[in-house]
């Protein structure tokens, strides 16, 4: 990728079972299945390669519940994985559930990533886990202003690390100004805390994407406000 380039074409594909409801936290158990189920096919689809290394890049497929309805997201090769893989989707299973699907679509979008004056707002529609171990400390002992401030460069950190997983270099310095809410959250079977809110940003952001801690699980999905 030419680092002077201020614009990139990202692909983005979205596949959606609209006749199966599912809770949001339902998310990582359709990672679990479908990463099971074509584990052969790539990495991308669970993360984990042959001997067990966690693949740590950006997740390019990423698994959603999102107003109840199950979504597959998938971002430039991830995209066309899932596009080879649509037809081969017959059923899915979540624990002891097994749901036919009687209908499902796929969405291809072409999106353009470039730096802007302009701004943005965003909203969170699932959980953003913003905080690590470290940081998660460093948060709980800060003042209201500090906590503040830490949560916008933990946002800013996360953006670009996007734009890294896209093969994106901005020229302009990120910037963010949200408004959130601690809520708490299981996360493999432990007490988190995460954030729900909105946020305004100079960064151009396609619909759908996670940012943060565990978006391949379905946190940290955002979509554009009017």
């Amino acid at each position: 990728m030419d680092k002077e380039k201020l614009k990139i074409i990202m692909q983005q594909t979205i596949i959606r079972f609209p006749d199966i409801k599912l809770k949001t936290r339902d998310a990582h158990k359709l990672r679990g299945y479908f990463g099971r189920l074509f584990e052969e096919h790539s990495v991308l689809l669970h993360n984990h390669f042959e001997d067990g290394k966690l693949r740590y890049a950006y997740p390019l497929v990423q698994y959603k519940v999102i107003g109840n309805m199950p979504m597959l997201v998938g971002i430039n090769e991830g995209g066309r994985l899932l596009i080879e893989l649509f037809l081969k989707i017959k059923e899915i299973e979540i624990e002891d559930r097994h749901f036919e699907i009687l209908s499902k679509n796929i969405e291809n979008r072409i999106v353009d990533i470039r730096d802007t004056d302009d701004l943005f707002e965003y909203e969170f529609e699932t959980l953003w886990m913003a905080l690590n171990e470290k940081n998660f400390k460093e948060y709980i002992e800060a003042d209201k202003r500090e906590k503040e401030q830490k949560l916008q460069n933990t946002l800013k950190g996360n953006i670009l690390s996007f734009y890294k997983g896209i093969g994106f270099w901005t020229k302009h310095p990120i910037m963010v100004k949200m408004k959130v809410e601690e809520r708490d959250t299981l996360f493999k079977e432990k007490k988190m805390l995460a954030f729900k809110g909105r946020f305004v940003s100079n960064a151009m952001l396609p619909d759908y994407v996670g940012l943060g801690k565990a978006v391949s699980r379905g946190f940290g999905t955002i979509v554009k406000l009017d």
